[in-house]
């Protein structure tokens, strides 16, 4: 099948690898001419594992090809997916560029295309957007939801082996072609569920707002824990041993972040004061995970008799997750930037992610590429990404390294018990 990919950041530079990957013939499109450059070179402009490879092996095939050229592109495919950013503006997500893709491919429509939405966009969008497609266009389309439920770190293996196929067609036929295209990677009898267009795109803001709402309850419950003197790891493990509930997304922290959950519980909170039905659940998922970061930071505080000018901080993980350079949102930002206004010096070091660090925080802050390098002197240590890279790490040097040993460990990777008996200070999340 010939495929057009409009938007190559992270859901289209997948996809169109994935979908290239299993047979087609595909072309990503995106305005950014020194991007194409980069990508029809193999230079893959995301960290992915295992994108660069799947990038490199389809342009050696001959399966796939980036361009500028948005009408040709159009032109030369059946199926048009429409995979560009939708940014929050004061809560509401951004559609220009989706509208402006809708107005650019219209007049290269000269026969029946399928056009299908994978950004992440507001109930009606969709349809909306075939409504401006029309307008302009030449000939015939049918408009298809299909969301993306892809996981940062492993978003090959997740488009490629989903749980599930969300298709939201205005048409059998639409619906049929988009099955079609998905058929090699649910052999394995993962379920594609053919809905309306509202209820596909509903369908993958309740996904990730309930994810958010699972995470955020677990932090709520985490801080009530610290103050009864309950271990939320065991509570975490009692509770995921009920069918009903399962051990997902029951691990507490300093925060969700990236680019997906905090702007899709934005976007339905908006949603609901739009349709005039607050959503006070998620209202509250949004406010408690805005809390997170900074009950961690007063832990640092308290422990310092809430004097941090002078102190130099060690700080482990700046990503928002392990496997990927993302700092969309990042619990890390706010962490770092409080402890900076408080008048401590940071160090810092994260396997993916120096080089967003470097542009988010320029010189304000060290960034060490060797773990070890970053805790030198350092007073404490604040492990806010879950590295594999952090798990298992050298303590007795970690200890002759810092000035003092305290772990402020912001993601429970490590055992209490153990951290006291090799001698450190530690502080948990929602640990006795």
């Amino acid at each position: 099948m010939n495929v057009a990919v409009i938007g190559t950041g992270y859901v289209g530079l997948v996809a169109g690898g994935c979908f290239a990957d299993s047979g087609n013939d595909v072309i990503c499109v995106d305005r950014d001419a020194a991007k194409i450059r980069r990508l029809s070179e193999g230079r893959v402009t995301i960290y992915e594992p295992g994108l660069p490879e799947l990038i490199d092996r389809n342009l050696r095939e001959r399966r796939l090809s980036f361009t500028t050229d948005l009408a040709a592109a159009v032109r030369a495919s059946s199926v048009l997916f429409i995979a560009v950013g939708t940014p929050q503006t004061g809560g509401e997500p951004d559609l220009s560029q989706v509208a402006s893709v809708a107005r650019g491919m219209a007049p290269a429509i000269d026969a029946y295309k399928v056009v299908v939405m994978k950004s992440t966009v507001p109930v009606g969008t969709t349809e909306r957007m075939g409504d401006l497609i029309r307008a302009g266009a030449p000939g015939p389309i049918d408009m298809v939801s299909n969301p993306e439920f892809l996981r940062e770190g492993a978003a090959i293996e997740d488009f490629t082996k989903p749980d599930r196929v969300i298709i939201g067609a205005g048409s059998e036929r639409a619906a049929a072609i988009v099955g079609e295209l998905h058929a090699p990677f649910v052999r394995k009898g993962s379920p594609v569920f053919v809905t309306d267009i509202r209820t596909a795109e509903m369908t993958k803001y309740a996904s990730n707002a309930f994810l958010a709402t699972k995470i955020s309850f677990m932090n709520e419950l985490a801080n009530l824990c610290e103050r009864a003197g309950a271990d939320v790891d065991r509570v975490r493990q009692g509770m995921g041993l009920d069918a009903r509930i399962g051990p997902s997304f029951l691990y507490p922290g300093v925060g969700f972040g990236g680019s997906c959950l905090p702007k899709d519980v934005e976007a339905m909170i908006a949603a609901g004061r739009r349709h005039g039905y607050p959503m006070r659940i998620v209202e509250a998922v949004h406010a408690v995970n805005a809390d997170q970061p900074g009950l961690f930071l007063g832990k640092v505080r308290d422990h310092f008799g809430g004097a941090l000018e002078g102190r130099r901080i060690a700080v482990w993980g700046l990503a928002f997750k392990p496997r990927t350079d993302d700092m969309r949102e990042a619990p890390s930002v706010e962490i770092v930037n409080g402890l900076l206004e408080a008048g401590a010096a940071v160090t810092a070091c994260d396997p993916e992610a120096m080089g967003a660090a470097r542009a988010i925080f320029g010189s304000r802050i060290e960034l060490e590429a060797d773990s070890y390098a970053c805790l030198a002197g350092a007073d404490a240590l604040l492990v806010v990404t879950e590295w594999p890279d952090f798990r298992n790490p050298d303590f007795e040097r970690m200890k002759t390294d810092m000035r003092s040993p305290v772990i402020f460990d912001g993601r429970n990777i490590y055992s209490p018990d153990d951290m006291r008996s090799l001698g450190f200070t530690y502080y948990g999340v929602g640990r006795r």
